[in-house]
């Protein structure tokens, strides 16, 4: 007993360290852009596209990874990507290194971290359903998964901080390394099913099998969808706010802002890690847990603008993550227990793709609404925040 429990640790270890270097492989770029501005000698526009890239290639990847993984099987999926995530790394690090104008090689190794990441983070979700067949189990495991990408999130200014005030171009060169590491547990940590696979199904039957899911889920499917882009809309908004904040107004930059940016989101980690535990694959439970998170991440954007200072936005953002926190673990499990798993990589990779679209939306819409006056932000923000709500609430029926 004390060996199986060994291997299920190490495997759920394995699978919770892609999420992390997913991103870490591209939020620890963020707060460094300014630096990379100066030493590429490029302008911000061209600084955004390091970051935009990785998002773009991502979104129109997943799908068909999600399709590939349900058509071939999970790790020989998940373990390429993460080599040409890692390779990726190695050739924008190389050029950093070697070349006199290194942007736009810089730009093909980012167009390769997407690639990989397109077929890595999407992975994990159904790979989870498929290794764990007790709803408790596979609820539990997920909460870990997302505060694995959380715990991406918190590490990322600060590692990016940490490793440029060596050599600028060194975040660049962790990246294969940290692939290597997952790569290896992927291999001998992951036991995957070792019945007799079946013949890979016909594209034109499993399209069918889609469509076939979609009839019967629409109403819900479609409502997580819209909500975790919001949620991550919301998020990778508000840090891009607070980011920009804390080192405009408040002169606070380095390793010291990316501390205090840890702060809220450590509070992310631990509502997605308790959030996971308790929830025990209850589908009623976990309507309601995500639409009171997303009622708390509602509530800490529109109050943003009550108070002008640094502790009043990291509290506001402590509670907006919070709220999310709970709700992302929720929003995975709803998919992972509650799809078949012949389609089910297909139907988590556009879930996976859904959240990719907030994340890259995120940034640059904060960037235009911060020229004029926050209330603009604020009504953004709160709008979206109230449609995530409204959805849960409504769309959301687990029972039906």
């Amino acid at each position: 007993m004390s060996r199986a429990n060994d291997e299920k640790r190490w495997a759920i270890i394995s699978l919770a360290s892609v999420p992390l270097i997913m991103t870490l492989g591209n939020s620890m770029l963020i707060p460094i852009l300014p630096l990379m501005e100066k030493k590429l000698d490029i302008t911000t526009l061209q600084s955004s596209y390091i970051i935009t890239v990785y998002s773009v290639v991502a979104i129109i990847f997943i799908p068909i990874a999600g399709y590939l993984s349900d058509r071939w099987g999970r790790k020989k999926i998940l373990v390429p990507a993460l080599i040409i995530t890692g390779i990726g790394g190695l050739i924008a690090g190389l050029a950093s290194w070697l070349m006199e104008n290194p942007y736009y090689i810089i730009l093909a190794g980012r167009v390769l971290q997407g690639l990989g990441a397109s077929g890595a983070m999407p992975i994990v979700l159904p790979l989870v359903g498929d290794m764990f067949r007790r709803d408790d189990e596979a609820s539990e495991t997920l909460g870990i998964i997302e505060t694995s990408n959380t715990v991406g999130k918190v590490l990322s200014p600060i590692l990016g901080a940490g490793l440029t005030a060596i050599i600028w171009f060194l975040p660049f060169f962790s990246i294969p390394v940290f692939s290597a590491i997952s790569v290896l547990m992927i291999i001998f940590m992951i036991k995957t099913n070792k019945e007799k696979r079946e013949e890979p199904m016909p594209f034109k039957k499993y399209w069918q099998l889609i469509k076939e899911v979609f009839r019967e889920h629409k109403r819900w499917l479609v409502a997580v969808f819209i909500i975790g882009a919001i949620l991550m809309f919301i998020l990778f908004g508000f840090l891009f706010y607070l980011s920009s904040i804390l080192e405009d107004k408040f002169n606070i930059d380095g390793i010291k802002k990316g501390l205090l940016l840890a702060i809220p989101l450590l509070a992310l980690s631990i509502a997605s890690y308790v959030t996971g535990k308790r929830i025990k694959g209850n589908l009623v439970v976990m309507k309601w847990v995500s639409f009171i998170g997303i009622v708390l991440a509602g509530f800490s954007v529109a109050v943003i603008s009550f108070m002008d200072h640094f502790i009043y936005l990291l509290i506001i953002f402590l509670v907006c993550g919070t709220g999310i926190g709970m709700a992302l673990p929720c929003l995975d499990s709803l998919i992972t227990e509650s799809i078949e798993k012949t389609v089910r990589g297909a139907v988590t990779s556009i879930y996976s793709s859904m959240r990719f679209i907030g994340v890259a939306a995120g940034p640059p819409v904060i960037a235009l609404l911060m020229k004029g006056n926050i209330i603009w932000i604020v009504a953004i923000l709160t709008i979206f925040a109230i449609g995530a709500g409204f959805l849960a609430f409504r769309n959301i029926q687990p029972e039906e």
